[in-house]
């Protein structure tokens, strides 16, 4: 067994956001829930209390991952040859980007899959040789074909299924729309993988569909994002890869338990993204549900907890919802354990100053979720012909992203319309937009940023 020290084991903190307090009749609690991982040997946390993580678990010895590259070699990455050229570029950048003895593999994606390197269903470990190895294969790649991004995720799954790894992690780049494979077939192999390995996934150029790319991201728990400029490929495949080989710990869940009585309005992740979970809960014995969240490393993110509890006399009292934090059970066996615990509480009481008082978190994160929905209702009113609707929407985005102080989403919507008055979200809409502004703007509209504190 590999010796590491026990700075190097992640330790997780749970802290909760809220305004407790109720007015009489009151049923509603809102919690902010700042979930933050640190250790992994690079801020020096300190032993989860009372756990005893398996080796599996630990960042102190030989990497414990796997990483599926998908590149779309279909006809349109011909157009132009340079798109082709900076794809293998990319994922070359990717590879050199590897820890050593990480498990890989790289998939040329078309209207079929195929493993191109190392093949034959097999994953290489990476160290010079098979870094060199993979990048020769690489300019033996060429475009021609249709897309079909279910096959290259249901293949990257049997490949990272394979590997004896706690991390498995995939990257999808695509430069065009789905067209050779059904909604629902795209949609079964999302559910098929989900839970499996997590997904960033990337759009080059302008011809692909947004909706395409996020969904991939959404539903696997990864990261989605343009490359506009083809040129720009390189960079942020080396960031991409550089994020995944700082995972620490995989298979984190949010667990919610409510006492009899309550219930769960919704559960949703709001920094540094907005993605909602409430859907993906899966149970955890009496009133307890499983919320998925990923791998972590060295971050922090924001949960926004919403229950509706029983009406109660002024002056009580109630535990609302516990939350923790869940390291599922090791491959080996054993039991999961929790890593960190919070309380979200109810109390009635006939101060109106204090249960109509709105936390900060609270607010600022309802207000981050609404901009994110009203730039996508913008837009797909704008691309119906809906303008006033489009106007409607967009100009409470910007009212919304100056009032939270969101300084690169309101860059981006300054590019979609002209800001008459940012303050009360008076706008109009530009006549001409450039196509890669609007996808840029659509892609990244759930970016949140975190309440000033």
């Amino acid at each position: 067994m590999a010796n590491f020290s026990k700075s190097n084991v992640p330790q997780f903190s749970v802290e909760v956001y809220q305004n407790a307090y109720l007015p009489d009749g009151g049923r509603e609690v809102n919690a902010i829930v700042t979930v933050t991982s640190t250790g992994g040997g690079t801020t020096g946390g300190i032993p989860l209390t009372g756990a005893s993580l398996s080796p599996s678990h630990l960042p102190g010895q030989a990497p414990n991952a796997a990483v599926v590259i998908m590149v779309d070699c279909s006809g349109s990455m011909d157009y132009p040859p340079t798109k082709m050229r900076n794809a293998r570029d990319a994922t070359a950048a990717a590879i050199d980007t590897l820890r050593e003895g990480t498990q890989f593999a790289v998939v040329a994606g078309t209207h079929v899959a195929k493993d191109v390197y190392p093949g034959n269903g097999r994953l290489a470990t990476a160290d010079p040789q098979t870094k060199a190895q993979a990048k020769e294969a690489l300019r033996r790649l060429s475009a021609g074909g249709g897309t079909a991004i279910g096959t290259w995720l249901r293949l990257a799954d049997r490949l990272l299924a394979a590997a004896d790894v706690d991390i498995r992690h995939g990257i999808v780049l695509t430069d065009g729309r789905n067209e050779h494979e059904a909604p629902e077939d795209l949609r079964a192999a999302l559910d098929s993988c989900a839970g499996r390995f997590t997904c960033d996934a990337r759009g080059v150029g302008t011809d692909w569909e947004v909706k395409e790319v996020t969904a991939i991201a959404s539903a696997l728990l990864g990261t989605a994002d343009i490359v506009a400029d083809p040129a720009g490929l390189a960079a942020d495949f080396t960031q991409m890869m550089e994020n995944a080989m700082g995972k620490e710990v995989a298979d984190v869940a949010l667990r919610l338990w409510t006492p009899v009585g309550v219930e769960i309005r919704f559960v949703k992740q709001v920094a540094p993204t907005v993605a909602d979970l409430t859907d993906r809960r899966t149970g955890a014995g009496p009133r307890a549900g499983d919320y998925p969240t990923g791998s972590w490393g060295d971050e922090s993110r924001d949960y926004h907890v919403c229950v509706q509890v029983p009406t109660a006399g002024i002056g009580q009292e109630m535990l609302a919802a516990r939350v923790s934090l869940i390291l599922p059970a090791p491959s080996g066996g054993g039991t999961p354990q929790t890593l960190s615990q919070g309380l979200v509480r109810a109390v009635w009481t006939d101060d109106m100053a204090a249960s109509t008082s709105i936390n900060p978190q609270v607010a600022h994160y309802t207000g981050q979720a609404e901009l994110a929905q009203v730039i996508q209702q913008g837009l797909d009113a704008r691309k119906s012909g809906d303008f006033d609707g489009a106007t409607a929407k967009l100009g409470r985005a910007v009212q919304l992203a100056s009032a939270s102080g969101n300084e690169d989403t309101a860059k981006l919507l300054s590019k979609v319309v002209d800001v008459v008055d940012a303050a009360t979200g008076t706008v109009r809409l530009k006549a001409k937009v450039a196509e890669a502004d609007e996808m840029t703007l659509e892609t990244r509209s759930t970016k949140t940023v975190r309440v000033k504190k």
